[in-house]
Parts: structure tokens; sequence; C-alpha cells
């Protein structure tokens, strides 16, 4: 099996312009790769960069204004295509945000931010959420708009992404130089969940754990899973192998999101359930196919991590 620790990590940065991701690229590199300022757009380029993280390597792309559309009667610009490109190609993607303009808006995330983050979702990679310019709400006449802040934006991207719970929040002033630490120990987290894999056998004695723990009210109507197994990482998708032409309820789906990110810790990250039918066998006994039923729990958020550094 291939030891991922031994492979380049694929990083995006993305965000509306003006958040600052040239500077946090600046950040991450320790060096002054790309140039910054005022300007909106400065950055018009990707930018492809490579350094090493606590052994291990990792590649950078800032890509430049991907949330700024070009003009609608020539089409998008080669730089947002370019991004777009790159965005697909990368395992874990870091959603910058204002904290200057979070305190001064009605909502954490514009309609272009929520755009990115459920399409990063979509596309099965992972999304940290980082929040810049923090230095900008220092100080005691700051200090409401501070903890709003820390408080907002975890409880915004659960909501528009409820699918996901526990995706990684970090606070950060880069133009200070810090939060380089915060920022890839988030980053890497994420991406070994995104690589997680999970044996049948232990998958199973979980199934029949979790199910255990509840008592469905019709029993009789309830799938039964014959057995349960992961057939790829990055991002972990699962197969639920039920009998006859029965199919998983949403409901149960869920259930089984929310157990498997609760009891392997693979918060913030996409988890993806598929079902595939077994044929039932003539004169077989069905009734050994479930060893217990539950109520499905409700699927409310958990677990929303937030880092300040």
């Amino acid at each position: 099996m291939v030891d991922e620790s031994k492979v380049p990590l694929q990083l995006a940065i993305v965000g509306r312009p003006n958040v600052g991701k040239s500077t946090l690229l600046n950040t991450l590199l320790q060096e002054d790769r790309v140039l910054v300022g005022p300007e909106a757009g400065l950055t018009r380029d990707s930018v492809r960069a490579q350094f090493q993280y606590q052994g291990r390597t990792v590649y950078l792309v800032d890509t430049a204004c991907w949330l700024q559309r070009g003009d609608r009667h020539k089409g998008p610009s080669l730089s947002i295509m370019q991004s777009r490109k790159n965005l697909m190609r990368a395992h874990v993607v870091a959603l910058v945000l204002d904290a200057d303009e979070v305190a001064k808006a009605q909502r954490s995330l514009t309609h272009a931010e929520v755009v990115i983050a459920r399409q990063v979702v979509e596309e099965g990679r992972g999304l940290v959420v980082i929040v810049n310019k923090m230095d900008l709400l220092k100080g005691q006449r700051n200090s409401t708009l501070y903890k709003k802040v820390l408080e907002a934006v975890p409880q915004e991207i659960q909501m528009v992404i409820p699918q996901i719970t526990g995706i990684p929040v970090v606070f950060i002033s880069a133009i200070d130089g810090r939060g380089r630490a915060g920022v890839m120990s988030q980053v890497i987290e994420t991406y070994e969940k995104w690589c997680l894999r999970l044996s049948t056998a232990r998958l199973n004695r979980w199934l029949r754990k979790v199910t255990s723990r509840h008592s469905w009210k019709d029993q009789g109507a309830q799938t039964k899973i014959k057995y349960f197994t992961q057939v790829k990482a990055r991002p972990p998708t699962f197969v639920a192998f039920v009998s006859g032409n029965t199919k998983l309820s949403d409901t149960y789906t869920r259930f089984l999101t929310k157990s498997l990110n609760e009891d392997f810790d693979m918060g913030g990250i996409p988890i993806r359930i598929m079902q595939r039918s077994v044929p039932r066998m003539a004169g077989g006994n069905s009734s050994k196919t479930s060893q217990s039923s539950g109520k499905t729990a409700e699927h409310t958020p958990s677990d929303k991590r937030s880092v300040l550094v």
C-alpha cells in the first residue's frame, strides 16, 4: 500500500480578490514569492510552488482571482480557467475569507464563496476555511466584532454545507507572518482523513455495534445491510450491500454518514456511501442477515472546530 506521507500533497488557495491569498502563500513558503499589495487582483496568474513541511512535500497553488469572473461577453479569463483546472487537481482546498469584511457583513460568506465551498465538497476534496486579517479586529474597541467572527464563521459553514460536520476553520493574520503552523496542521489532518482506509472486518464490527445502539420503530421495514466495505479513499467511499431490491433510505444513509464521522474521526471531509444489491438465496434464511436494528438519530451539526493562531 502506498505511504500517503510520501505522496506530495496538492494544496490550492482560493478566495475573492484582496482577501490575502498571496500573503498567505508567502507565509507558507516563508519567502516573498508573490507580489502583494492593496490593489484587488494584483496576482493575475496562478503560481506553482513547492515546499517541505515536517518532511512532507507540498505543492501549493495560489489560484489568483478564481472568484472574479471576466467580461461575460468575452468569456472567462485565462487565469480563471486555469484556476478551475487547478482546483480539480487539488487534494485540499483552502478557502480564504477576510475577517474585516465578515465582521461588517450580515453573512460570513458571500454567494461566490458559498458556491466554491460547495463545489469543493461535491468534487470530493478536503476543505479548510482560513479567516485572514484578524489583526484588523484587535483591540478592546473591536472585541465584540472579534468574538462575532470567531463564532459566526464555523456556524455559517455548517449551515451552508450541512452534509459535512467539523470543517476546520483557522483564524490567522498572514501579514504578520503568523499562522503557518495552524494552517498546515489543519491541512495535513484533513488530507490524512481524506486518505483514510478502513478494513472490511473493522467496518462490519462497527456496523453491528452502531446499529445495536438504536431501536428502529419498524424493524421489518428497515433495510438490512449484509455487509459494509470501503472501496476507495480520497475521499473515503463505502458500499453497503443490501438484500434483494431493497434500498437504503436517505435517513439511514445520513445516520451511517454521521456515525462514520463520529466513530472514526472523519469530520470535515466528504464521505460517500453507495449501495449494491445482493440477490436473495432461494430458501435461504434471511433472518440472519441482520444482527440488530435501531432508530435513526437526528442528523445534527457537531464537532465544529475552529483554531485561533
